[in-house]
């Protein structure tokens, strides 16, 4: 056996490993808690956004 068909051999192996590993509702919940972070970081950046201007002084 060559030398590249190992490393082609142990990369596949490793990426049928990690595969199987994942389950499809592990992938859902990841999704679904990157979405909700999103939406809370996006709102609170929004918020404060909006309680920073309050302050100023409008001309």
């Amino acid at each position: 056996m060559k030398i590249n068909d190992m490393r082609i051999s142990a990369i596949g192996g490793t990426i049928c490993s990690i595969w199987a590993s994942f389950s499809l509702g592990d992938v859902l919940q990841t999704v679904l808690t990157a979405a909700l972070g999103t939406l809370v970081s996006f709102l609170t950046s929004r918020m404060i956004g909006r309680w920073k201007n309050r302050g100023r002084k409008r001309p």
